[in-house]
């Protein structure tokens, strides 16, 4: 039976089938690991950014070691490639799923925003709002801060009340003060302020 299995190991279903397989799936596992840390780190997420790098960094250390080991094998190297680049889409897909941190959405109408304000407001989101000159006529400029997770629900309601209106959406790393009961946990309160 040892025999066998130390013939597995050797062969070629192993070499060029199995090995390959697994260094793709620990490739994607660093990678997906890696765009998620750097996402933590654009946030601000100073503790959680360091344990991903970590178990990204054992990952690549072993798969590293496998290819090193196996130097000889173009199916492994392929392997590696298709992991690096499947990895990046699935980080990117599970940080757009998570919707961590907070985004400020500006939206540019020329249409009456008074609806669109109420709306906002009666929904419990903080408006800041002022009018402007457009490139051809007066305009209507709305700030407001939400959650990541939020984008969508915020995006309806101005869709609804104003379809045709232009809005951009922007990270915000940190927030101070701001509407009642909004608080980021990585909000830095300073006393005396």
């Amino acid at each position: 039976m040892e025999i066998l299995s130390i013939n597995f190991f050797e062969g070629n279903l192993f070499s060029y089938v199995v090995l390959p397989l697994l260094i793709f799936l620990a490739r994607i596992s660093d990678v997906t690991v890696g765009t998620l840390r750097i996402v933590m780190v654009s946030k601000g997420q100073k503790y959680i950014a360091p344990l991903l790098g970590f178990f990204e960094v054992i990952i690549w250390l072993v798969t590293m070691s496998k290819i090193i080991q196996n130097i000889d094998n173009w199916v492994a190297y392929v392997a590696y490639g298709a992991g690096f680049a499947t990895g990046n889409l699935v980080g990117l897909i599970i940080e757009e799923k998570l919707a961590v941190g907070i985004v400020q959405l500006q939206i540019i109408t020329r249409k009456s925003a008074d609806n669109l304000i109420a709306k906002l407001k009666a929904s419990g989101y903080g408006v800041t709002y002022h009018e402007a000159q457009g490139a051809n006529e007066k305009v209507a400029v709305i700030y407001t801060i939400i959650k990541r997770n939020e984008i969508k629900k915020v995006t309806e309601i101005m869709l609804t009340y104003n379809p045709n209106a232009f809005y951009s959406i922007q990270d915000i790393k940190m927030i101070s003060k701001g509407v009642p009961g909004f608080v980021q946990p990585s909000q830095r309160w300073r006393k005396g302020k």
